[in-house]
């Protein structure tokens, strides 16, 4: 093991590509600590839908001050948010082959009330890498480093307003079956649950596939890793 590390922001069953960073690194620190900024997939995944991708966004409560740390953000029950996502996915997912298989255990995750946002974000990630045998050292972070040195810094580059082309060249999604392809074509970077309902097991070989070319370190050195 050569000590890579990652920094990204908490996210809401994140999109591919943000797994392929859990898959490539060694360490992934989870920010927490950081101001909390809306329109990003710290609160939004995007499916595949008949027609075409589709944004989730989940309610968050208002704090206090416009200066909330990630950490200290509460879901919100606005909406009635938990079965208008459910039934999306019911909709967007229903007939992909390994919905039935993983409904059970993923509807668990929107009948029970989470309190926080990275709470809620951080069992479902541990869910979905329970169920493709990825293992990452996921860590909290515990303060706040506007330009870190010795991590990979993805906090921002990992967003739904950037094109990965160009923010991410590490990143080069592997096509997979998807329900809807022959209408929509193949949507690359969708959230993990599209992978993941999609191709079951075999969503780890897919990350490894997404992996364009071995992440450099912070001082520009590059590490191997383990397929």
């Amino acid at each position: 093991m050569n000590g890579k590390e990652i920094l990204l922001s908490t996210a809401y069953l994140a999109p591919v590509e943000y797994y392929t960073k859990l898959y490539a690194y060694d360490t992934v620190w989870v920010e927490g600590c950081d101001h909390y900024g809306k329109q990003t997939y710290r609160n939004r995944c995007v499916i595949a839908t008949a027609d075409g991708p589709l944004a989730l966004t989940l309610p968050t409560e208002k704090g206090a001050e416009d200066k909330t740390l990630t950490r200290d953000v509460r879901i919100s029950d606005h909406g009635n948010w938990r079965h208008v996502h459910w039934n999306a996915f019911v909709a967007a997912y229903r007939h992909s082959p390994f919905f039935d298989y993983y409904a059970d255990e993923f509807h668990r995750f929107f009948e029970r009330r989470y309190t926080f946002l990275t709470e809620f974000n951080e069992a479902l990630c541990h869910w979905v890498c329970e169920q493709i045998d990825l293992q990452p050292d996921l860590r909290p972070t515990t303060a706040f480093e506007a330009a870190p040195c010795d991590k990979d810094d993805f906090r921002e580059r990992i967003h739904p307003k950037k094109d990965f082309h160009t923010a991410d060249p590490d990143f080069a999604p592997c096509p997979y079956y998807q329900v809807f392809d022959a209408k929509n074509g193949f949507l690359p970077n969708l959230s993990i649950v599209d992978l993941l309902f999609n191709m079951g097991p075999e969503s780890l070989l897919v990350l490894r596939d997404s992996v364009a070319s071995t992440p450099a370190g912070p001082t520009g050195t590059s590490y191997s890793y383990n397929s």
